[in-house]
């Protein structure tokens, strides 16, 4: 299929789901694209069940489409630095012990709870799965989604602090969570030779501090162009070439696109605009709309990728206990670092609560899991991965709001 009919039938679909979704489902942009395209994807399953070859052009957008490399190393970029834009640097400063233990030592420790959890589920249910790959899939589903995060949080009604706190914990810990993945895979590709300090070491070089230092060449740049440039048009087009730019250079060098375009984000939006309000207006605000239709486009096409996994009904209940399982290594991650960096008033069983259910996953841990490489595992492990993000964007996304505002106020 050619490059433009994917593209057309692509945005024709987002258009259509989002006007349906607005009109008449009237649920949370991200929610309701996601929810119309599984049914959409569902209903195709089952129609070729039946022999009905209906549909055949969204099934060839869904399987022509690398939707792993497309959101890793191009869109993701673009969804980062318009959140990163709009953030508040002060107020990550003042979280910044928090921030740094959420977004490292709660991944850890999520993904060696899930992944020893899991062992045991695939032990009592009589599944072959060896624990490194138990761990793989913990690593897979420990990061939290700034995008789903993102397109939520803002309308809840928990402290700032708290609301700061977990918005930054999804910016940062992907590229740690993109570490630990690309470390336990390189152990289940190692055939049970164990992977060197060394070797981990030039990831962590190479992901994370190739990933700072790109953003801030990059952000450093970009804020210096458009403080000499005179023209909206201008100013939008060097943004746009800082990401671009950004995923390009950090790709090569096999750095961290996320964490890269954070920084520079956080750099361009707290630098010079800050200090001009014409300005950050307007690309704030455009970098929002921006944000908003690529977020459709995102959460459409991993609905869509529903219809090349016809194996998911052999899994549903392993899959369906995942997400207790999720659940639990998240509260247990989060309990111990939040005693550690919090006053005792904030550290309580609410604001743990709050934390665990807004810990929601989204297409990064999609993303991931399809970039697997072929394995006897692969199958069973992209299909926990698919339900535990379902359930997250669809159950955990419709309730965030009415849970931590409900929590809130019973403290008040």
């Amino acid at each position: 299929m050619a490059f433009f009919t994917i593209i057309a039938i692509l945005v024709i679909l987002c258009t259509v789901f989002a006007f349906i979704n607005e009109r008449f489902i009237k649920l949370p942009e991200t929610i309701g694209a996601t929810l119309l395209s599984v049914i959409i994807s569902v209903v195709i399953l089952v129609a070729n069940q039946m022999s009905y070859n209906i549909m055949t052009a969204i099934t060839s957008v869904a399987s022509e489409i690398n939707f792993s490399d497309m959101l890793l190393n191009i869109m993701l970029g673009f969804l980062l630095f318009a959140t990163a834009l709009q953030f508040d640097y002060a107020q990550l400063h003042k979280l910044r012990k928090p921030v740094l233990v959420m977004s490292t030592i709660t991944v850890v420790v999520s993904a060696f709870v899930f992944g020893a959890l899991f062992y045991w589920l695939t032990s009592l249910l009589h599944i072959n799965v060896p624990f490194i790959y138990c761990l793989l899939l913990g690593a897979l589903v420990s990061p939290t989604d700034p995008v789903a995060v993102g397109a939520l949080l803002h309308k809840s009604k928990v402290s700032q602090s708290l609301r700061t706190l977990i918005a930054s914990e999804s910016m940062f810990n992907d590229g740690f969570g993109l570490i630990l993945f690309v470390t336990i895979l390189g152990l289940t590709q190692q055939a049970g030779n164990s992977i060197s300090l060394k070797e981990i070491s030039i990831i962590f070089l190479h992901e994370v501090v190739g990933g700072v230092l790109i953003g801030a060449i990059f952000g450093v740049l970009c804020s210096r162009l458009i403080r000499l440039s005179s023209t909206h048009q201008t100013m939008f087009l060097i943004s746009i070439a800082t990401v671009l730019g950004i995923s390009l250079v950090a790709q090569k060098v096999h750095s961290s696109i996320p964490l890269a375009t954070v920084v520079a984000g956080l750099i361009v939006g707290n630098g010079h605009l800050k200090r001009h309000d014409m300005e950050k207006r307007f690309l704030t605000g455009i970098w929002q709309l921006l944000d908003e239709v690529l977020n459709i486009i995102l959460f459409v096409l991993m609905g869509l990728q529903l219809v090349l996994m016809p194996f998911l009904k052999n899994y549903w209940l392993i899959g369906s206990l995942s997400i207790i399982l999720i659940l639990i290594a998240r509260f247990l991650s989060v309990s111990t670092p939040i005693r550690i960096v919090f006053r005792r008033k904030q550290a309580n069983i609410g604001n743990m609560f709050i934390l665990t259910w807004a810990g929601l996953r989204g297409g990064i841990s999609v993303a991931m899991a399809l970039s697997l490489p072929d394995s006897p595992y692969r199958e069973i492990i992209l299909s926990c991965c698919y339900f535990i993000v379902l359930f997250s964007i669809i159950i955990q996304g419709l309730t965030l709001n009415k849970v931590a505002d409900a929590i809130t106020a019973r403290r008040k």
